[in-house]
């Protein structure tokens, strides 16, 4: 059996960007890039999100633009309950759908649309004990929705010492913006 990485992150509100076109995913998905190349290596088969608008999405990105090189690379999306996107804009939807129409296994954790916190916590679990693997882009300088899941890996791994972390800071971004320019330079 392949190995799994369940990958998450912040929310695109959570970084300010509004718009795909915005340069700082373009580095967000080079950071994520080269932590799923290096899973590769360690015999990744299959990258798990929830769906969530940001970090999720552009991963699932990243794992589109790797399967031309690994043919066995595998997406699936596993949303934490029926009709996320529901009060989504127009374009958030339809990028969204577009995700969805390439990722390999798409499905609910919960077969109700949102009632409470508890399908998140769910969601997180089963990520977990799917899972040998999390990238995750959170930086406890900076609050936000990773945060809690972020912590319930760390406990997880307290009890499943083989399970790893590969977080993704501030820091890292930074040295990926600096490495991009100074190749450019």
């Amino acid at each position: 059996m392949g190995k799994v990485a369940c990958l998450t992150g912040y929310k695109s509100f959570e970084l300010g960007i509004f718009k795909q076109e915005e340069k700082a995913i373009h580095y967000i998905k080079q950071a994520l890039r080269k932590e799923l190349l290096s899973l590769l290596d360690e015999g990744l088969e299959w990258v798990t999100i929830s769906g969530q608008l940001g970090v999720e999405l552009w991963g699932a990105e990243v794992v589109f633009e790797l399967q031309e090189e690994y043919p066995d690379l595998k997406l699936a999306v596993l949303t934490p309950f029926l009709d996320q996107e529901e009060n989504w804009n127009d374009t958030n939807k339809e990028y969204y759908e577009m995700i969805l129409s390439q990722a390999d296994f798409v499905d609910s954790i919960s077969k109700e649309p949102y009632k409470s916190p508890q399908q998140f916590r769910n969601r997180n679990l089963l990520f977990l004990h799917k899972s040998q693997y999390l990238v995750v882009l959170y930086d406890v300088e900076k609050e936000g929705s990773p945060k809690y899941f972020y912590e319930e890996a760390r406990r997880y791994q307290e009890s499943h010492p083989e399970f790893q972390i590969r977080s993704i800071s501030f820091q890292d971004l930074q040295w990926i913006v600096e490495e991009e320019q100074w190749k450019d330079a």
